[in-house]
């Protein structure tokens, strides 16, 4: 059986409580009405013993003596009272025409009924019918009852019903105690039928009233629980949707994502999922302003519900991430299909208010059951793939485990790491120098970070670091870095050896509001000298948020470290970004320089890169040098530092002082270089 809603239970309890109060109501209303009508004929009933005993001397002096009044003076009573003969009764009032009256003594002897045949002479007066309110007249209280006469009519045999009021009065003569009881008989009939008559409209107006305020009720409480339910309607309508594009969000995806699972677990069907953002958003945000970047998710929505099918679920999962589901598919094929017809959407320009805007997008393509066994692992799996497109720029990627960077194995490795953080002896700090090309002599260091595992041993820096970079835990490990390698300086430079070194920042570093303010405590609680320091970044890292980037930068070399771009030849940095930032020096790829001898056109393109940085007033550094051979080449191309295996790898600090020592031992005189253009900015001295 269907449940009662909210307003059905109301209309029905309520409306019971209505029929329970309008009960009660009519049945006081009654209650009051009859007693009232009885209090009436009361009231009558007193008179009529006042007046009658008031009329006549004989009837006093017999309930004085407790002697029964003579026949004669009781038909001169009767007379008195209309009873028996034309004469109108003695008094009327309100409370019923009178009947008859009988009085007794207080022993319950009669002395006057107005009963023709009773009187003293037979001594058959009728007793009294009620013990109870006998007591009552007694002790000086009038007590009446309505009780149903019934006679039978003269000279007809038939009875004739009538309700009467039977009331017992005491009789007073002048004494504080009654000295007699009378009971009067009034005929009841029409007090009764108007008080059931007065009942009855009474009943009427409180069922009219009660059914009326029901109705109003009923009627407030239905408009309300309408409004209500239309507004709690809207609201889980709006809980559901993105209030930006209209897409359902990512709840509705998930019910969207369980439902689609539930049908490919029964009918044997796969599921796609989609998942795009927009890539270099922020950029548009910060350059065109948040309403244009909101007409852009604007756009992007519309066109994806373009290009998908009836079936399929558009949705903005935030900012500008959005995902599509793709039910009922037959298979991967069929789903890449879809996923490369919502990567076309970005091929024509977007019009913002007149402005045409090329943007590009990353899509990722996870599909149940083939990579995923739950809409957890969809989700996830989806993720992944988008962004192994973003980082190879491939536009569309379907998942694939070798790109999964989630796996348990992933997951035991970070654990490890954020014990590592914890504990002392596991993370330490290894040194390579950077040696002069013009003398020969080592001009300074680059800090790398070293993990030696207390069960697998010693752990790649490639294996853990971008770990940390895409879990957030580089912050806590750059901190731990630049903690140790400050310390370290320090040391050195009060044991008067002024090595500047070069510590490594990530991206996510450089997004870190405080990051200036942590490394100016780290410089006051060291009391080291920030000429010594140099932060290296990525080429990747400047274009990922060059304005964000550019400003941490700018406060970092307020404080007096210097800044270089590490990896330069790899990414696509433009002249203007490379010219504001606040650089020193610039680092070439090892790419490039591992080729130099081999690769005719190398050459060419290190030299470009020497004269760029030496233009902008930068620092020329190679790493990466591992023969003589391409160390000659670089000196001849201009080049003003290099590091690398040739002179040493990274060594911890214990090996460092007898590596600095061989390589200021093994320098020899360097031939003087054909080429060279000397840099704008002074090289650091080996101290």
């Amino acid at each position: 059986m269907r449940r009662f809603g909210l307003t059905r239970t109301f209309a029905l309890v309520s409306l019971l409580a209505m029929v329970v109060l309008g009960v009660a109501l009519v049945w006081a209303s009654s209650s009051l009405l009859r007693d009232q009508g009885i209090k009436a004929g009361s009231r009558s009933a007193e008179t009529y013993v006042r007046l009658a005993l008031e009329e006549d001397d004989a009837l006093k002096k017999a309930v004085a003596t407790g002697t029964s009044v003579p026949e004669d003076t009781a038909i001169h009573l009767r007379e008195q009272l209309g009873l028996g003969s034309d004469r109108p009764p003695l008094a009327t009032g309100n409370g019923g025409s009178l009947i008859g009256v009988r009085v007794w003594d207080p022993d319950s002897n009669p002395i006057f009924d107005s009963t023709p045949g009773q009187g003293s002479d037979d001594g058959a007066a009728v007793g009294f019918s009620d013990g109870a309110r006998l007591d009552l007249a007694l002790a000086g209280e009038t007590a009446a009852d309505v009780i149903l006469d019934v006679s039978t009519a003269q000279g007809e045999q038939r009875s004739v019903s009538r309700s009467v009021l039977d009331v017992y009065v005491p009789v007073f003569l002048g004494a504080n105690q009654p000295v007699g009881v009378a009971s009067v008989t009034l005929d009841y009939s029409d007090t009764e039928a108007a008080v059931a008559e007065a009942i009855r409209l009474l009943a009427l107006v409180i069922v009219a009233g009660l059914g009326l305020l029901w109705l109003l009720l009923f009627r407030t409480v239905w408009r309300t629980s309408k409004t209500l339910r239309y507004q709690a309607a809207e609201t889980a309508r709006l809980a559901l949707l993105d209030p930006l594009t209209g897409l359902p969000n990512r709840r509705l995806l998930n019910e969207r994502l369980e439902r689609a699972a539930a049908a490919s677990a029964r009918d044997g069907d796969a599921v796609g999922l989609v998942l795009l953002d927009v890539d270099r958003f922020k950029e548009v945000n910060d350059t065109l302003g948040h309403p244009r970047g909101d007409k852009l998710l604007i756009e992007v929505a519309a066109r994806l519900r373009e290009v998908v099918r009836d079936a399929d679920t558009v949705a903005r999962l935030g900012g500008d991430e959005f995902a599509v589901l793709l039910p009922a598919m037959a298979s991967v094929a069929d789903a890449e299909v879809l996923a490369q017809r919502v990567y076309s959407v970005f091929s024509t320009p977007f019009n913002l208010d007149g402005l045409l805007l090329h943007v590009e997008t990353s899509v990722g393509l996870a599909v149940l059951p083939d990579h995923a066994d739950d809409i957890t692992a969809l989700l996830q799996r989806a993720d992944v793939a988008m962004y192994t497109a973003k980082a190879a720029k491939a536009g569309v990627a379907i998942y694939s485990p070798s790109g999964d960077e989630h796996s348990p194995s992933r997951l035991v490795l970070l654990g490890d790491l954020r014990r590592a953080l914890d504990n002392d002896g596991e993370l330490s700090m290894h040194y390579q120098p950077k040696v002069d090309l013009r003398t020969g002599q080592v001009s300074g260091l680059e800090a790398l970070l070293r993990w030696q595992h207390p069960l697998r041993g010693a752990i790649p820096p490639t294996d853990f670091i971008p770990l940390a970079e895409q879990t957030g835990l580089i912050k806590d490990l750059t901190a731990r870095v630049m903690g140790m390698v400050f310390a370290q300086t320090a040391e050195w430079a009060r044991d008067g050896q002024r090595l500047p070194v070069a510590v490594n920042l990530s991206a996510r570093n450089l997004l870190e509001p405080d990051l200036d303010l942590v490394v100016g405590a780290l410089l006051a609680m060291h009391e080291l000298d920030p000429e010594l320091l140099e932060f290296e970044i990525t080429e990747s890292a400047i274009i990922e948020d060059p304005v964000r980037a550019g400003g941490m930068l700018t406060k970092l070399t307020a404080l007096g470290i210097g800044v270089a771009v590490d990896d330069f030849g790899i990414g696509s940095t433009s002249m203007s970004q490379l010219r504001s930032m606040p650089l020193r020096t610039l680092k070439i790829d090892r790419s490039f320089v591992t080729h130099l001898v081999t690769d005719p056109g190398g050459a060419s393109l290190v030299r470009a890169i020497i004269e760029l940085a030496h233009d902008f007033g930068l620092i020329a550094v190679a790493e990466g040098v591992e023969d003589v051979e391409v160390t000659t080449v670089l000196r001849e191309l201009g080049c003003d530092v290099a590091q690398g295996y040739l002179w040493s790898k990274p060594v911890p600090v214990a090996d460092l002082g007898a590596v600095l020592a061989r390589i200021a031992a093994e320098a020899p005189p360097l031939p003087k270089p054909r080429r060279r253009r000397a840099p704008a900015a002074p090289v650091p001295s080996a101290g």
